[in-house]
């Protein structure tokens, strides 16, 4: 094969995997009304390498309740729009490590994470990369009550990178979309947890 010819077929390989992952079902549409108030999700380089994400986000729960649903370690597969499987949890003075094997359509294969996870003194989690197949993962939920007591006002921030031959613009696109559907599923279980502790 011609050299010139094979960044051409990389990126149309590219582009048949983002184009199936953008043709995945969305989430039907009894789902709409547990979809949290999301406002201002960005998907931008990071200049240190890899792509950063941020939103602001209201949950029509209390801080508590999400705190629980985002330490629920061993469903933390379930939270995710992505295949993705748990293989170890160790918990070490406040700390949690997972080791994490996740799959996607953009990345053939396997990708392994180790992370570490702590509670934030003012209220929430934030989840730093130990070791894997990542090159840079950093994960922050800030939590505070919001001024009625019976939502949660959330930030959240992640810097990821991870090396692949998949364009930035791609990945950050199907970031995005993966986002969105984690603000969900996270949503859903936290009202789903509250309804349970009434």
């Amino acid at each position: 094969m011609r050299r010139e010819g094979r960044p051409r077929i990389l990126l149309l390989l590219g582009l048949f995997l983002f184009a199936a992952v953008v043709a995945a079902d969305g989430p039907p549409a009894s789902a709409v009304e547990s979809v949290p108030a999301l406002h201002g999700l960005q998907v931008v380089s990071d200049p240190a390498g890899g792509l950063r994400a941020t939103a602001s986000l209201v949950f029509p729960v209390p801080p508590g309740i999400v705190l629980s649903v985002l330490t629920d370690y061993r469903k933390w597969p379930e939270l995710f729009g992505v295949r993705m499987r748990l293989a170890g949890m160790e918990e070490r003075q406040g700390r949690v490590v997972t080791d994490l094997y996740i799959e996607h359509a953009l990345m053939p294969g396997e990708r392994r994470l180790v992370c570490e996870s702590m509670p934030l003194p003012g209220g929430g989690l934030v989840t730093d990369l130990k070791s894997g197949d990542f090159k840079r993962y950093h994960r922050v939920w800030r939590l505070n009550a919001a001024s009625d007591g019976a939502h949660t006002q959330a930030e959240f921030e992640l810097i990821v990178e991870v090396e692949t031959i998949v364009p930035d613009w791609m990945i950050a696109m199907a970031m995005r979309r993966e986002l969105q559907a984690h603000f969900r599923i996270v949503n859903e279980r936290a009202v789903e947890r509250a309804r349970r502790e009434r």
